[in-house]
């Protein structure tokens, strides 16, 4: 810092806030912290007994701290994002499309660990909406050294820290299962549940059938719904390991690949994801999660004949407010094909502790 008279102050970087207290009217910083006065500025301070002011002395290899995150914006800020202008050195993103948030945190934790930088961001692979808050940046002192912030650039890389995957547009068949429910002994409760939140994803249901705990029976029509164009298929009832519920044995004999069937996730431990494999047309189905300018926007971005999920839903999705199903849905409606690893590492967080009033997802649930 060093000590300059105010009226030789313009282009300067105050070093401290500059209250300004008028009685019974306001007590409140007037300038804040690394504020860059300017000639409209010189009458204010003088006017709040400020003739001298702490300015930051520039030295070389030194950046301002709005200089420092701007970079932290340039490293993570993917499209379908909004960055606000730097305010006392920090910079927030906020969403400009629904979509999937995606954040490589081996670069998230890389940053933080060196000190001195701040990035604190939402939970990752959960929904977002337009409008949505995603991170705020910054770095805590007033001025960092320019190799610090060099180095930032060097773990980040070209890819950005944060991205989102914009919900494509997917169609999806619904198949009951259950002799009780196929031979109409008791109504069929669990398909308006599946239906209510699959359109809460912005898919489109072009149909559900029953059909009787006979695997050959579930299996062609989940090939059957997938020759009607349906981009996903949910199966509902006889997940357990009873011997009289074949719907998992019906999924893997229609899929190609069996990703999982149960996942350290309550309610929801008898869920079961697989894929079938269809020819792409031309168009990748998956979301490679690619930030290029120009890239699609949501309403292109539709659900292709690539591999396609089928999934097999346990009861407690019919009767429980949030379930693992509530955990996958939005990331296959982004177009992530899951993996095994995926499912393994939701433990942690994976006990949804059924509040009485649900404030999913902002709580622990998946996190």
């Amino acid at each position: 810092m060093k000590l300059i008279r105010t009226e030789d102050a313009v282009g300067s970087v105050l070093c401290h806030d500059i209250t300004q207290i008028i009685p019974g009217v306001v007590k409140d910083a007037v300038f804040r912290k690394g504020h860059v006065v300017t000639e409209e500025d010189i009458p204010v301070l003088l006017s709040v007994g400020k003739e001298h002011l702490y300015v930051w002395e520039q030295q070389e290899g030194m950046l301002h701290e709005n200089d420092a995150a701007e970079i932290l914006r340039q490293v993570c800020q993917g499209v379908y994002m909004k960055a606000s202008e730097a305010k006392e050195g920090k910079i927030e993103l906020t969403a400009e499309e629904n979509g999937l948030l995606k954040i490589d945190r081996e670069k998230l934790n890389a940053v933080n660990a060196m000190g001195q930088i701040v990035l604190a961001s939402r939970h990752g692979d959960f929904p977002v909406k337009k409008g949505d808050k995603i991170v705020g940046m910054r770095v805590i002192p007033l001025v960092i050294e320019e190799e610090k912030m060099n180095r930032v650039k060097e773990i980040c890389g070209d890819e950005p820290v944060f991205r989102i995957l914009p919900f494509r547009k997917m169609k999806a068949g619904i198949i009951a299962t259950g002799s009780e429910v196929y031979r109409g002994r008791i109504e069929d409760k669990f398909t308006p549940v599946v239906k209510e939140k699959l359109e809460e994803c912005g898919v489109e249901v072009i149909g559900h059938v029953l059909c009787d705990d006979n695997a050959d029976m579930t299996t062609g029509a989940i090939n059957d719904w997938i020759d009607k164009g349906a981009d996903m298929v949910v199966c509902t009832g006889g997940m357990s390991v009873d011997p009289d519920d074949r719907t998992p044995l019906a999924i893997r004999n229609a899929s190609d690949e069996v990703v999982t069937y149960g996942a350290p996730v309550l309610p929801g431990a008898m869920f079961m994801l697989a894929y079938k494999k269809q020819a792409n047309n031309g168009t990748d189905a998956r979301n490679t999660g690619a930030q290029e300018p120009g890239a699609q926007s949501p309403d292109e971005v539709c659900g292709c004949r690539g591999d396609i999920p089928v999934m097999g839903l346990p009861g407690c999705v019919m009767y429980s407010k949030r379930t693992i199903f509530d955990l996958v849905l939005p990331r296959i409606v982004a177009g992530e094909h899951l993996s095994a690893e995926d499912f393994s590492v939701l433990g942690e967080g994976g006990m949804c502790l059924n509040c009485e009033v649900c404030t999913y997802p902002n709580c622990g649930f998946g996190k």
